[in-house]
């Protein structure tokens, strides 16, 4: 079982968080300004009151005014503590809607000794989301774990992406030109004008990455590969302390709740991370 399969299921677990209705409906209680307020306290929170400026690294490839818009406002309408417990609100009301039984326990098992097992060196999102209590109830420990587990997948691919030297802005050109995604719709998803856009993919063209149709060269997929090659192997340790029985138990477990919540959940339809475990799934 290769990391990225595993990444599908547990991607897909953790992405009832933040555009979900629940979701929706206990930030918009807070007091938040719209979603990506609340997407933006929900997910920084494990930092504390972090600042844009911190956010916008840690996350890498939103424009900083994005980040900008909704912090550090979001720290006057709640502090980080209260974002912990609206977005466990959000996601325990996402689950029981969406699932059709919350017998996850041994699945969230094996997921809190994977995530015990993550990498949290140099990868801050991972370590604050491991730092947090584990919730008691099976179905949010297994969404707390695979949320560890995504972040310290995601922190992998942050510093592979620094190591090719690229850009927030020109990882995301080079993303959506490997996946077929519309540009107009990331540049919107992540916060970037058109002509950064474009300026970003001049300097793929440079560097020989790009071809004159914005598609990607033989060396620009070379290197979409060994970013993902990189990630795959800095987020191997999990399952190699699970084992392959472990490992393979996990995968069943999840294989068929992903499914579900790929069908169900309606932010799974079009994402920017080009995720569909429908398609990407046996099932």
């Amino acid at each position: 079982m290769e990391p990225r399969d595993l990444w599908v299921r547990f991607e897909t677990y953790h992405d009832v968080t933040y555009f979900s209705p629940e979701s929706r409906a206990v930030t918009d209680a807070l007091g938040c300004k719209g979603g990506w307020m609340g997407y933006f306290g929900q997910r920084a929170a494990p930092l504390g009151a972090a600042s844009p400026e911190v956010v916008t690294a840690a996350f890498y490839n939103f424009h900083p005014r994005m980040v900008a818009r909704a912090l550090p406002d979001a720290w006057d309408v709640a502090g980080p503590a209260r974002f912990l417990r609206a977005r466990l609100e959000g996601v325990d009301g996402a689950l029981r809607r969406m699932l059709t039984s919350l017998d996850v326990a041994e699945a969230a098992e094996l997921a809190v000794r994977a995530a015990e097992a993550a990498p949290t060196a140099g990868r801050v999102l991972a370590a604050a989301n491991r730092a947090l209590p584990l919730p008691d109830e099976p179905h949010l420990a297994l969404w707390q774990a695979c949320t560890t587990l995504r972040e310290s997948r995601g922190d992998g691919h942050v510093a592979a992406l620094v190591a090719a030297d690229l850009g927030p802005c020109e990882a995301l050109v080079l993303f959506s030109a490997d996946k077929a995604l519309d540009a107009a719709y990331m540049r919107s998803a992540r916060g970037w004008s058109e002509p950064e856009w474009r300026e970003a993919e001049a300097a793929l063209a440079d560097r020989g990455l790009l071809d004159g149709d914005g598609g990607l060269t033989p060396a620009g997929r070379a290197l979409r590969e060994d970013v993902e090659r990189r990630t795959d192997e800095a987020a191997t340790r999990p399952w190699e302390v699970l084992g392959p029985a472990g490992t393979a138990r996990f995968a069943e477990l999840t294989t068929p709740i992903a499914l579900r919540l790929g069908r169900l959940n309606e932010a799974m339809r079009t994402n920017p991370m080009a995720i569909d475990p429908v398609a990407q799934l046996p099932g």
